[in-house]
């Protein structure tokens, strides 16, 4: 979401609960988790907190808090359960510290009647979005658009890696000898391998060629993607704006019932599919590699996986058919293998 005209780029958390709001980020970190959702919902809270002139610790009680929650345009139940889940979670851990004897967080999460179910791309789908990102005009804010999201967007869906992932993708983590990328720190602070076939090595040999031209990188070190002379990485929130901005008003969606808006997220999930697609038409038993896919993808457990695998059209096709070859001895009057 892009900040508002006018409003001051945020730079340090300034409220009262100030060092106690960093106190508790440096805590979860030091356990190995990245808490960048809970960072951002915290500079939310302490953003509210220094507009509504809160001077003192025991004057962030119940009605402010709940002020602060109804403050957020917050409509579904799943965006809202998360602003009070993180909100909660912080003043239980102040409750723990002693700096509080009591949370001020009393509302009550709201009912998620049905989940979001996930826009999955095909492949047809898949090579218009990288057709579409392929024509990305350069502007003021980045050089080498084009390239540089059409390569992104390849490795959310061909290898199903988080967006960021992606963006924090250095010139040593690409292996061209080995085919495989090194994602270092990814959500639960660990370090996998993603290998990648010939036509991933392809996109990405040309992709580097473009960029950095004859004389390669200037450093291993050196970020994947970023613009220009920038020392920094594309920034995750760039990358879902033009996503969602310039890329998917092009694709003329239609959505199947039940499914929303497509999300940047959606490519990862539309991998974790198609490769449970490419197992029932190959028969392989998915339940025998979900590990495998979950290891991967960076689970910590296969159950987390299991949430990607979005049933659809094309799958259930895939799964009656597999039913009907191993039943089709029962129709002729055979005994089952």
């Amino acid at each position: 979401m892009r900040r508002p005209a006018g409003k001051p780029q945020w730079t340090a958390f300034r409220s009262v609960l100030a060092d106690q709001i960093r106190a508790f980020l440096e805590a979860k970190r030091a356990l190995g988790r990245k808490y960048e959702t809970e960072d951002r919902t915290l500079r939310l809270l302490d953003e509210f907190l220094v507009e509504r002139g809160v001077k003192t610790i025991g004057a962030v009680n119940v009605e402010t808090i709940d002020v602060f929650l109804k403050s957020r345009a917050r409509t579904g139940p799943r965006s809202y359960n998360s602003l009070l889940g993180i909100t909660g979670r912080f003043f239980r851990w102040l409750v723990t510290q002693r700096v509080i004897s009591s949370t001020p967080v009393r509302a009550r999460s709201r009912r998620e009647i049905q989940g979001r179910l996930a826009y999955i791309f095909d492949a047809p789908a898949a090579r218009k979005l990288l057709d579409v990102a392929a024509r990305l005009p350069d502007n003021s804010r980045g050089e080498l658009r084009a390239p540089t999201f059409r390569a992104i967007f390849a490795l959310l869906y061909g290898l199903g890696l988080r967006v960021s992932e992606a963006a924090h993708l250095t010139v040593a983590d690409v292996d061209l000898e080995r085919a495989v990328l090194i994602v270092r720190g990814a959500k639960f602070g660990k370090t996998r391998l993603v290998p990648f076939g010939p036509k991933m090595a392809s996109m990405l040999r040309s992709y580097m060629a473009i960029k950095f031209g004859p004389a390669g990188a200037p450093s291993s070190s050196s970020w994947l993607f970023s613009f220009g002379r920038s020392r920094k990485a594309i920034a995750t929130n760039t990358i879902r704006n033009v996503f969602r901005e310039d890329i998917l008003p092009k694709l003329d969606i239609v959505c199947p019932k039940g499914t929303t808006r497509p999300r940047v997220h959606d490519l990862r999930h539309s991998f974790a599919v198609g490769t449970l697609l490419r197992w029932y038409r190959s028969g392989v038993r998915p339940a025998d590699r979900l590990d495998h896919l979950s290891v991967f993808m960076g689970h910590a457990r296969p159950q987390a996986t299991a949430v990607y695998l979005t049933v659809t059209a094309e799958l259930l096709a895939s799964a009656n058919e597999r039913f009907e070859r191993y039943a089709r001895p029962a129709l002729d009057g055979e005994a089952l293998p």
